[in-house]
């Protein structure tokens, strides 16, 4: 069987060392935060660019505790719900020497926290044209993955179930749908609870995943952060080997041919 994408997560021509990625908020302290980013081994962290102050001289800054050497950062637009206030803020991330990386959200719904579709695609179609490497938050709509492609995403990142729901993937079939529908990365984001989550996620051969909740808010965020990291591993390898046919009887394991007595 032919895998979809590239052997390591390539995104607009550059290469990250993990399919996948991490998120920055919800730890009980920066120091935590750190040990599950070493833990997980993921090249990317997302940083809420309106929740943290963009002053390294800042002691209290997030971004003190993250080496751009290390760790791609990519600035998000988390808590913009229009598409004129998340442009807005992905050209403050990029002022401020974060990253012309950006995680776009323009969410549509605070209840369920489903994007705007119509504001995301204005935001994608703005922020591409102004040279922003653009991954924009969507829901797990094919139609819409097209769509956002032609509008100059560079990556495409519909939701497994709704953010911070730990639900994992509810529909697989519409993210295959996606994975049919674009030629860029597919990266599952949002509703991945545990390591069985991220696996199902990656045999059905998207190209990485972002998470942070299901780390952050772990018993053991270092421990479920290793966990992670060898799902995503092992779901990759698995997409990549190729599963057995199903079948509706049993096939015995062992030969019938040459059989004592027969």
């Amino acid at each position: 069987m032919k895998t979809r994408g590239a052997p390591e997560l390539t995104i607009a021509g550059r290469v990250f060392r993990s399919r996948l990625i991490i998120g920055s908020g919800k730890y009980d302290s920066p120091e935590t935060m750190v040990k599950c980013l070493e833990a997980s081994g993921a090249g990317m962290i997302t940083v809420a660019v309106r929740r943290v102050s963009l002053d390294r001289s800042d002691e209290t800054s997030l971004l003190r505790w993250l080496d751009p050497g290390r760790v791609a950062i990519l600035p998000n637009t988390a808590g913009c719900y229009s598409a004129e206030d998340a442009v807005r803020v992905a050209r403050l991330g990029r002022a401020a020497g974060l990253s012309d990386f950006v995680k776009l959200e323009v969410i549509g719904d605070e209840r369920t926290l489903y994007p705007d579709v119509r504001g995301l695609l204005e935001a994608t179609e703005i922020l591409a044209r102004e040279g922003f490497v653009v991954l924009p938050y969507t829901s797990d709509d094919p139609v819409l993955a097209r769509q956002l492609e032609e509008a100059g995403a560079a990556a495409i990142m519909p939701l497994a179930s709704p953010i911070g729901s730990g639900m994992g993937v509810l529909n697989p079939v519409t993210i295959r749908f996606i994975l049919d529908a674009v030629s860029v990365p597919v990266i599952v984001d949002a509703g991945v609870g545990t390591a069985s989550d991220a696996a199902i996620a990656m045999e059905l051969g998207v190209d990485g995943i972002l998470m942070n909740t299901a780390i952050a808010q772990a018993r053991d965020p270092v421990a479920m952060a290793r966990a992670m990291r060898l799902a995503v591993e092992a779901g990759r390898l698995a997409y990549e080997a190729g599963r057995m046919p199903k079948r509706e009887y049993a096939a015995a394991s062992s030969p019938t041919e040459g059989r004592v007595g027969t």
